[in-house]
């Protein structure tokens, strides 16, 4: 959560998105870490959550509630957000936070799927007491993400009027608006592989609540290796692709996995990592844990303060340093067009990265107080 302030950070000083630089490249590569983490640990937290609530039923309705609030906090409160601007009519966002409402409404469906059991007379009965298990939605979830370019071949037999809507679930090289002269659709999340990641992400969780020695020891295994997987890949290719004449360092292409959508590299590169350093993350101690802990038990509420924080503060920034806010450069946020010469550098955005977080600290603080005496509440749901 707070690596994604980067990222953000840098959509208001006009960075772009990598570049020839190691600084400039090492950025935008480091937040890469953000969207994997976020959706599979939300798969575990669903399966966690599940074990606490102790109903398959109350499990897939909390999910689907929590989905459908989410989708809707994306096309209001952060589009809101991000452009600083209330005109729907030309342009709308479908970004990480709506990929994750609908990721999770498909998740509480897959929950509550019933399977068929062979009763004693052989024949077939459906027992709605008996849920699709947990190895199975894994197994799913691992299939969607490896062989999610299969997702890409109904784009092209589809009619091309039915081209934007398969485009929310897959690119499908279609442009999306929301009727005739309707607000076009910036599609920047697609729900495959996320899905896949959601749901791997839930089998994860019968993992992490086994005991502290085997879950510290499964996650080594399972986070080197999956590293080990991605270096093996991406060392092939990038040996087996000849680069172009003027193309970036080898380490640059090594790393450069495909994001929009997430390439089965680009997974194996960011979640590999990740899991294997939890065992690193359940023994920390000290401030740094207190800080990390205050805002990840308030995580829909930073986001949803951490974005027009952002870009206030960046205004602010702007004014000081061209006497301007230069609002049209941010009206389809995070899409913007700076001018190279209007670009902040790597000093400034780090420095504005950190007044950010230190704004953000003491709201989180006491939201964080606030959501632990209402448990069970409608807060439960940030």
């Amino acid at each position: 959560m707070v690596l994604m302030a980067i990222d953000h950070v840098r959509v208001y000083s006009g960075v772009p998105a990598g570049g020839p630089s190691a600084g400039v490249f090492f950025t935008r590569w480091v937040t890469h870490f953000c969207a994997p983490a976020f959706v599979f640990l939300t798969g575990t937290g669903a399966y966690l959550h599940g074990r606490k609530l102790g109903d398959t039923r109350k499990l897939a309705g909390y999910l689907a509630t929590r989905g459908v609030i989410l989708v809707l906090l994306e096309l209001t409160v952060i589009r809101a957000s991000w452009t600083f601007g209330f005109d729907y009519s030309q342009f709308i966002l479908a970004g990480v936070i709506w990929m994750l409402g609908w990721c999770m409404i498909l998740l509480a469906g897959l929950v509550w799927l019933p399977t068929s059991r062979k009763s004693e007379s052989s024949s077939f009965v459906l027992l709605p007491s008996s849920f699709l298990p947990v190895w199975a939605i894994g197994t799913l979830g691992l299939a969607v993400i490896a062989l999610q370019d299969a997702f890409a071949l109904p784009a092209g037999l589809l009619p091309q009027s039915w081209r934007p809507v398969w485009e929310f679930i897959y690119p499908a090289d279609a442009e999306v608006k929301l009727g005739e002269n309707g607000p076009s659709v910036a599609v920047l999340y697609t729900i495959v592989p996320w899905i896949g990641v959601m749901a791997a992400g839930y089998a994860f969780g019968s993992i992490v609540t086994r005991e502290p020695r085997e879950r510290r020891r499964l996650c080594l295994r399972i986070g080197l290796g999956a590293t080990a997987l991605f270096v093996a890949g991406a060392g092939f290719s990038a040996l087996t692709s000849p680069a172009p004449g003027e193309a970036p360092p080898a380490l640059f292409r090594f790393l450069n996995q495909r994001k929009y959508p997430a390439s089965p590299l680009f997974l194996l590169m960011t979640l590999g990592p990740a899991i294997a350093l939890l065992p690193a993350a359940e023994r920390m101690h000290g401030w740094a844990a207190r800080l990390l802990t205050t805002f990840g038990r308030v995580p829909m509420f930073y986001y949803l303060l951490h974005i027009p924080v952002i870009h206030a503060v960046a205004l602010v920034v702007w004014l000081l340093r061209d006497g301007r806010v230069h609002p049209e450069w941010f009206a389809t946020a995070p899409f913007v067009s700076v001018p190279p010469e209007h670009r902040w550098g790597l000093p400034l955005l780090y420095l504005v990265f950190g007044i950010v977080v230190a704004l953000l600290y003491l709201p989180c603080r006491w939201f964080a107080g606030v959501k632990g005496r209402s448990p069970r509440g409608w807060l439960r749901f940030f």
